[in-house]
């Protein structure tokens, strides 16, 4: 950074020419020279500081200083820093991931308050996400900003071709974003944001542990002309825990990225590959299920440097689902598997610009979903099954068109943002429905700002919800998309030894689909079936004693407490989704040098579930059952000499015996042990 002293006479400021290469610092957004005057205070108020970047020698004080380095994050239609954003936003870093003792997407995501993870299998083969009581099909899961959520059912949202290795950081909205990231939205959105390489560099990790656990990573960076590469492929596979917990994964990812005086241009591409037995995931009457998914993924995004910022996104995604009742030794009733492929296809195209009134921005997304199947659509002409000897017999396509604004203001200590977005759904008689939204925060004083924010929502149905029947199941092509309106607010707190947020919410969802059934009837029948609302508070706090006392003292402590109360005016019918929801949950960890290079990292989840369960045994469903609260806690202790690092991590040190999901057994003290390699970038 250079920075170079005003010789204006009556001028008092400094002016910023030239900023860190890192592409998240923060005016490397706006790729203009920034002139700010008397640079005194925290990071808070980085947000007015934004106004500063006209081309115009008019400039005004600022009152708060700001952190140089602070991350861009995609909380927003517009480039935004994390101390712009007025909505409560989780972010999991690099750090945070490397020294914890997760050992998949999903332990790693039970690590925040506000998330439940409903896991069916180890390893992160299969879990459920779900943010403040919403269902798992109300939260969007993106990729680098792309959003790769599946319309066949929520229970492949996470089916992504990255490993933990590969992950830079975790950005968690929490409650409805649909004017930023479009319909599905509809209780949050998590964005996993990949490393990207500045150089040529390789890495490596190995790790082996209970129930014949094997897990293994390569990646490597490379550099040609001016565009920067990262290959990455992993592997890993268990012997299960109990009969047919068995897996084995294989993920393959890329991804390009080039810097050019015009502008950003990033490329991505990857593919997965999950084969599992799936004891008891959907029904106990046949504990010998099994399920094969495979996914290929692909985007190409290009971010313009004009005063008029273009940034156009295309994108692909495949999924296909091969589901088997029966691993092996079907009876005679059983015809045939259940096949799914669905096919998503999309482009977007994203506008701002900055001016005296703060940055505005504008743009429309075009969205595609088709499904093959035996099982979901409507009746078609067969077409074979790639590989297999069967046909897909049924069909369904819809695409979604959506437009979208947003403007951000700033004046003195305030940040206001509102919105709205549009959007149509080719199969739906609605016709546009319109979703507006507003963000608002005040600064009180350098550590401490007050943010508030209204908005409204959307869930389309799922395929599964609409055509899946079955056993114990009955769809409803009838379906109409579910909507929400949520309020929120509370304050944030930053200091050197402090950081962390205390916020109060509620949402009233309507027309909301749930799988139910009476107690006299046999079959789950997927219903528009009552309005539910959600009320409650999360607390999340970090304590950085180290800023303060010097390095020689405690690392880090953090800790955060969700309260949901959910109602719901329906209440005669059994609900299988929506009303098992987290009343309580408290997370802890702590993470502390021991000596040397030596690290300690200790994770506590607390968790109380309103709702029941049918109790299987014996062959026979038995009586409705609540679900028993647990505690859990994992450890990891790892050792960094030069460029390896080695590690032991224990999931469910106590062995506790718990449920996430109905009679789904959930496996008990996990050891892992293994080491990494990691080599400096180097152009």
């Amino acid at each position: 950074m250079k920075i170079q002293k005003s010789k204006m006479p009556g001028k008092n400021y400094l002016v910023f020419k030239k900023w860190g290469r890192k592409s998240y610092a923060l005016f490397s957004i706006l790729h203009k020279t920034v002139k700010i005057s008397v640079l005194s205070v925290s990071y808070f108020l980085a947000v007015p500081v934004l106004s500063f970047a006209m081309e115009t020698d008019t400039t005004r004080q600022v009152k708060m200083e700001f952190d140089l380095e602070e991350i861009e994050v995609s909380a927003s239609r517009v480039p935004a820093v994390y101390s712009e954003i007025a909505r409560v936003l989780t972010v999991i870093t690099a750090k945070e991931i490397e020294q914890g003792p997760a050992t998949s997407l999903q332990d790693l995501l039970e690590q925040v308050s506000s998330i439940d993870v409903r896991q069916r299998g180890a390893g992160g083969i299969q879990a459920d996400i779900s943010i403040r009581g919403g269902t798992f099909d109300q939260t969007l899961i993106l990729l680098n900003g792309i959003n790769i959520t599946d319309p066949q059912t929520g229970h492949h949202n996470l089916n992504i071709p990255v490993s933990l290795s590969q992950i830079e950081r975790i950005e968690v909205l929490k409650g409805p974003a649909v004017r930023i990231y479009g319909p599905n939205a509809f209780s949050g959105a998590i964005n996993i944001v990949t490393k990207q390489n500045t150089g040529n560099e390789l890495s490596a990790l190995l790790s082996a542990g209970s129930f014949g656990y094997f897990n293994s990573n390569l990646s490597a960076g490379f550099v040609t002309g001016k565009m920067n590469h990262l290959l990455a492929g992993n592997y890993k596979s268990s012997k299960g825990y109990i009969n047919n917990t068995d897996f084995g994964v294989s993920n393959l990812f890329y991804s390009g990225k080039l810097n050019s005086k015009k502008g950003k241009f990033s490329l991505q591409a990857g593919m997965t590959d999950k084969g599992f037995g799936a004891n008891s995931f959907y029904t106990p009457v046949y504990p010998n299920q099994y399920e094969n998914t495979q996914t290929l993924f692909s985007s190409a995004r290009f971010e313009s440097f004009t005063k008029l910022n273009l940034t156009p996104v295309i994108y692909f995604r495949r999924h296909s689902d091969k589901f088997m009742l029966f691993r092996e030794n079907p009876p005679e009733w059983y015809q045939n598997h259940n096949y799914h492929r669905t096919d998503i296809w999309g482009a977007n195209l994203n506008s701002w610009f900055l001016w005296q009134a703060g940055k505005t921005s504008f743009g429309t997304e075009f969205r595609s979903e088709k499904i093959l199947s035996n099982v979901l659509g409507e009746e078609m002409e067969p077409q074979k099954v790639p590989g297999e000897n069967a046909f897909f017999t049924k069909t369904k396509t819809r695409n979604i068109t959506s437009l979208f604004a947003e403007h951000i203001f700033y004046l003195n200590r305030w940040t206001i943002s509102a919105g709205v977005m549009g959007n149509h759904i080719s199969d739906n008689q609605a016709g546009w429905n319109f979703f507006p939204g507003i963000d608002g925060s005040y600064q009180l004083s350098p550590s401490l700002k007050l943010v508030a924010s209204w908005n409204t929502s959307l869930r389309m149905p799922t395929f599964t919800d609409l055509y899946y029947s079955g056993p114990t199941n009955l769809g409803n092509p009838g379906l109409n998309p579910e909507k929400s309106k949520s309020l929120e607010g509370g304050i944030k707190m930053n200091s050197a030894l402090v950081t962390g947020r205390f916020v109060v919410f509620h949402s009233k969802g309507e027309n909301i689909i749930d799988w139910v059934k009476s107690e006299s009837d046999e079959l789950w029948q997927s219903m528009n079936h009552t309005t539910v609302q959600n009320s409650g508070f999360e607390t999340d706090v970090k304590l950085l004693p180290w800023k303060i006392l010097g390095k020689n003292w405690p690392g880090t402590f953090q800790f955060g407490y969700l309260y949901n109360n959910q109602r719901k005016i329906d209440s005669e019918l059994i609900s299988y989704y929506v009303l098992d929801n987290l009343k309580h949950k408290f997370v802890a960890s702590v993470n502390q040098p021991v000596f040397g290079n030596v690290f300690a990292d200790i994770k506590f989840i607390f968790q109380d579930r309103e709702g029941t369960y049918t109790s299987f045994a014996n062959g026979n469903y038995e009586a409705e059952t609540s679900y028993k609260p647990f505690w859990l806690v994992d450890s990891k202790l790892s050792y960094q000499m030069n460029k390896f690092r080695l590690f032991v991590s224990v999931n469910n040190l106590f062995n506790r015996e718990y449920f996430d999901l109905g009679n789904v057994v959930q496996p008990g003290r996990w050891v892992t042990a293994g080491i990494s390699f990691q080599t400096d970038a180097k152009r």
